[in-house]
């Protein structure tokens, strides 16, 4: 049988443990993070980006070339990559977007979004009114396949090798976010 003193310390040693777990648990996700993964979001100048998904786009295929309305066909050992977002304004007043979207590689390569006239495209340098949403409700992009604003970059073949890919979504000061993308 067990001693009265060890019947005694084996549940606060429990109970301590489940504590410094619970501690634990609460930390994560708490605070606003600016490095996330793919799928969380990151919080930048008020506003909550989440990268729904990134992928490679066809211009071949009928669901891609909607997305790529207007663009010109890839350089030569390039292809085009689509990262569709998200973009929730939770606050009380209306906000501006970013004007820009930038990729880096594992070696520091930079590619910046391009301009695009789909019906898709991440509105750059747009506003969200309070307690709205980019793509906004009952538009194309909203109510399409992916439903997210597409930020449409041409990357070269060989990018795969030099992963991970990192999204910059840049902010004032510190609050520039980093979403890494599952490529």
């Amino acid at each position: 049988m067990l001693s009265t003193r060890r019947r005694l310390v084996l549940p606060l040693l429990a109970a301590l443990f489940l504590g410094l777990l619970a501690i634990g648990v609460s930390a994560c996700g708490s605070g606003d993070p600016h490095e996330v993964e793919e799928g969380e979001v990151v919080k930048v100048n008020h506003l909550k980006y989440t990268v729904i998904f990134s992928r490679y786009l066809n211009e071949h295929d009928n669901e891609d070339a909607a997305y790529l309305a207007g663009q010109q066909p890839p350089r030569n050992g390039h292809n085009y990559f689509g990262v569709f977002l998200l973009v929730q304004n939770d606050t009380h007043e209306t906000l501006g977007l970013v004007n820009e979207l930038t990729i880096t590689d594992s070696i520091g390569t930079r590619y910046d979004a391009l301009q695009s006239e789909s019906e898709f495209a991440f509105p750059f340098g747009g506003q969200v009114t309070e307690n709205e949403q980019i793509p906004e409700l009952d538009t194309t992009a909203q109510s399409g396949p992916i439903q997210g604003a597409v930020a449409i970059f041409e990357l070269p073949e060989e990018v795969s090798a030099n992963r991970p890919l990192l999204l910059h979504i840049p902010g004032p000061g510190k609050e520039s976010g980093v979403v890494k993308l599952d490529l």
